[in-house]
Formats: structure tokens, sequence, C-alpha cells
């Protein structure tokens, strides 16, 4: 008796020291902290490939691959460059910011890879295909009008659709070049008031996404009632154009938009979104069970905070990357995880100007951060995450501001002014939505060192600037940032590497390093 106790006891104890250690080997929502939002995900071979939405930034569409489902790396970008129009090149006062190139469908059909978009500064609808997905090269296909919200849809009979629209939604059928709308061909209306199973009031239905399994059509949406939160509705047919029935799906968080996709171990998922704060728009996987020939999200209704899918090894290097700007023969000359704030100028940027350096010229007269061109940038991460820099200021001129910025209407910005002979460390604090001068300090030297560091926990949406003379030791720089996710630019925050010059062209700022760090610990 008492060995049988003992060995009770001793089981006991193993799965008390193991049970964490389980707990911690499973997935967790988000799977990905930071802002990659109205996400699409296409499965082929033992791969997943998924597209985001990112905007104003250049190249854009980016190109995500796993093979979980929960730890992903950016491979590719749909385009380099929507389109050279003011706008998108931060010209005569125009700009995107918020705009751009919008929610967009990735399907694999016959040996290709297609990704669609749209942009209400082209007023296009745009196609990219390619047979290699990392490698390209991309073919483009523009049309008016721009179909906004869509899903691109291969049907088995051969022809090509795309669902759009808010309210009523719209299915059209596009020539077999994918250049336009088929003349003659399927255009309708296939869900009136597609809202009405959420109650019909408030944000419409949009964000539509189109799939067929084993021989019924699910068109995914997102709705947002009056009085409660972003939520999922489904409408299921046995025709593409219909009739069509639906219901609510998921109603927890927040957490909508998106689709269907099956798992590694042959388990449904629905890869969603939700709206955190200045992080931005962080993807959530919600498990799926079938029941009557419906999928049904969530587990009692409600997202889980794990998943029975291997643990995520974190953002860094896939998402984000620390950048040490080192090239070797044949590397890319900017890493995969950067994206320009609007177009660049590339006669304006080098990585081999100065061995070991990004050098950033100016090339125009700017009066402000969020006009001016050639901002680099990588997106923040929650919980927490700071980014740090290396500037050496050497061949700045009179004029001329440089450093590290976080990007949003409402950011912050640590670096170096000078003007004429001087030279300033300087903090700028926009919480409010106008830039203040929070403080200033005479240097006497040409390298100096910034960091940001950011709290996203629970929403709490700071982050506090410091400056070093040495590497070593960082002291406070200004006043704290008060993060805000604001509609006209509709992102989350990114680190961003910037230099311009308010009087002379010319001077450049060049940059040693970028370090990224973070926590991959979910919040308690």
């Amino acid at each position: 008796m008492r060995n049988a106790i003992y060995r009770l006891g001793m089981t006991a104890l193993i799965i008390t020291l193991i049970a964490p250690c389980l707990y911690a080997q499973k997935a967790t929502n988000p799977i990905i902290y930071a802002d990659v939002p109205d996400i699409s995900i296409v499965h082929v071979g033992d791969s997943y490939y998924m597209s985001s939405t990112t905007m104003h930034m250049s190249p854009g569409v980016p190109i995500m691959k796993s093979n979980d489902l929960v730890n992903w790396k950016t491979v590719g970008y749909a385009y380099d460059t929507l389109a050279n129009i003011d706008a998108t090149n931060l010209t005569n006062g125009k700009n995107m910011y918020g705009q751009g190139s919008w929610a967009s469908s990735i399907r694999f059909h016959n040996g290709t890879y297609y990704v669609s978009t749209f942009s209400a500064n082209t007023n296009k609808t745009h196609i990219y295909s390619t047979k290699n997905i990392k490698k390209g090269p991309w073919k483009a296909r523009s049309f008016a009008p721009d179909l906004g919200d869509h899903s691109l849809f291969f049907d088995d009979d051969g022809k090509v659709y795309m669902i759009s629209g808010s309210g009523d939604l719209r299915l059209v059928e596009l020539k077999d070049d994918l250049s336009g709308i088929k003349l003659g061909g399927t255009d309708k209306i296939i869900v009136e008031k597609a809202g009405e199973p959420s109650g019909g009031t408030g944000l419409g239905p949009e964000g539509s996404q189109l799939f067929k399994i084993n021989g019924k059509y699910y068109l995914f949406n997102i709705t947002w009632p009056k009085g409660s939160v972003r939520t999922v509705t489904i409408h299921r047919a046995d025709k593409i154009t219909g009739p069509y029935e639906g219901r609510i799906a998921l109603q927890d968080l927040g957490v909508a938009q998106g689709g269907l996709v099956e798992a590694p171990n042959g388990a449904w998922y629905s890869y969603l979104f939700r709206d955190y704060g200045s992080v931005g728009r962080i993807p959530y996987l919600v498990p799926v069970k079938w029941v009557d020939g419906w999928p049904v999200l969530g587990t009692g209704g409600k997202v889980t905070d794990t998943l029975d899918l291997p643990a995520g090894k974190g953002l860094i290097p896939g998402i984000v990357a620390s950048d040490e700007f080192t090239r070797k023969k044949r590397a890319l000359a900017l890493p995969l995880v950067w994206q320009w704030n609007h177009n660049p100028d590339n006669s304006l940027w080098s990585v081999t100007a100065r061995k070991g350096y990004l050098r950033l010229t100016t090339g125009r007269i700017d009066t402000n951060f969020l006009m001016a061109p050639n901002s680099l940038t990588q997106r923040t991460m929650g919980p927490v995450c700071s980014g740090a820099v290396s500037l050496d200021i050497s061949k700045m001129k009179d004029g001329d501001f440089a450093g590290l910025g976080l990007l949003q209407k409402n950011y912050g910005l640590a670096g170096v002014k000078i003007t004429g002979d001087s030279k300033a460390i300087v903090m700028i604090n926009a919480s409010t939505g106008q830039p203040v001068e929070a403080q200033k300090i005479p240097l006497n030297q040409k390298v100096v060192y910034f960091k940001a560091e950011c709290n996203f926990t629970n929403r709490k949406d700071v982050a506090d600037f410091f400056y070093s003379l040495d590497g070593k030791t960082w002291m406070a720089l200004g006043t704290q940032l008060k993060m805000a996710y604001t509609f006209p630019h509709f992102m989350g925050y990114r680190f961003a590497l910037f230099n311009y010059a308010t009087k002379n062209i010319g001077g450049a700022a060049d940059f040693d390093f970028f370090h990224i760090a973070g926590s991959i610990s979910p919040e308690k």
C-alpha cells in the first residue's frame, strides 16, 4: 500500500511539473501580436501562404509563409510600387495614409498563385500572379472599378468571380484573362441586406471571403451591430449564385473578418483578427467544428486562449528583425521585414555607399516627418518591444533632422537636429496630434544612439524614448508618448528610421544598426 501511495504521489508530482511545459508547448492567441490585418490564407502542399494589408507602405501586400499556421515568415510582396502618383510618392502635399491597397485575397489555381487587392487612390482593382510565390516575378493586371473588400474565386466550372460590397453583396464574373469584368457574364446581388443575421444595424457587412467545401459555398463577412462587437457572419448556399442563408458565426472580443483553413493535423480553424489599440490589428485562430454542414466557430462561442497547434516561436526574425546593414553578395539590399513609408526615391538610400551602414540622403526640402519620403519602417509588436539605432551624423547638413521614430499620426521622434554649426538631441512628442519639442540637449560628438520602448500590455499604449552617448548607458529623453490608433493612418505603430531636410538637400544620415527586441509572453 505504501508503495502504491508513493507511486501515486510521484505521478501527481510529475504531472504537476510537466503540466506547465505541456501548456507552454501549445500555440496561444493572438498568433501574431503585431499589425497583420485583413488576412487571407491559402493551403498549398505542406505550406500555408498568407496575404495582408499594409496600405501606404512600399512594397505592398506582404506574403507570409508557414508550415503550422502559427509561425510565419515574410517571403515576398505582391508589388514593389502600387502606382506613381502624387499620393503614393508624397509629392505636392498629397499622401495615401490609411489608403493605398486594402484587403487582399490570395488564391492558388492550376499551378499559379493569385493575389488581388483594390485601391481608392487608383480607383482600380489590382490582380497579381506568379508561378513562384517566393521569387516571382509577379504579373500585374488592373481594371476599373475598385471592387471593395472582394473575394477572388475560381470555381469548378472554369469561371472566375469576385464577390464585393457592403450591405448588398455583389457577384461579378471576370474575363478569362482577369483583365476586367466580363461583359455579359454573371453580375448580380447574391445576398441582399447581408447584415440581417446580426441585426441589420451598425456597420454593414464587408470583408467578403468565399470558400467551397464539400460542394457547398460559404461566404464569410464582418458586421458590427450597434451596441455589440465586431461579429462574424456566414452565409451558405448550394450554388455560387445563391440562394444564401445566413447566421452569426462568432461574436466575442471583436475577433472577426477572415475565413476557413484546415490545419496540418486535420482540424479546422477560422483565421480572423482583432482591433487591439495602437499595436494594430492582430491575427487570431479560432477552432472550428462542423455541425449539420455549418462551421461552428469557437469553444462555446468563445475565442480560446490556447490552440492545439505547435507553440509560437516569436516574431523575430520572420515578421520583424534586427539589421546590422552588412550585406553579402547576392543578398537582398533590404530584408523583407522592411517597408518604406510610401514610395521611396531609390536614388537617395544605400547600404553600399558606406559598408555596414544604411545611408539616407535628403533630396528635397520638407516641413515635417509625416510628409518626408524615405522613412524605413518595421512593425512594432506586443505585448512589449524596443527598437534601437546607432546614428552617425557626420554628413548631415544645416536644417537636417534624423533619427528613430514611431510612425502614426500621433508620432514620436528621437533624433539629431542640425542648426548652423550646432547639433542637438531632440525629442518630438505628437501625442495630441500636434508635434511638440519635449526636450533638446546639445550634442558634441558624431555618433549617438536612440531607443524607443513600447508597452501595449492590456492596451496601455505608451512609449518612452532614450538616448545614449556610448551605446551602453541609456538616459530618458523627452516625455512619454501616448500612442493612439487613428483612422487617418489606420495602421499600428511602426519603428521608422528617418532623415529629412528643412534647409539644404544632400545631407546624409548613416545608421550602423537597428536592433529590435520583445517579449513573447502572453498577457496576464
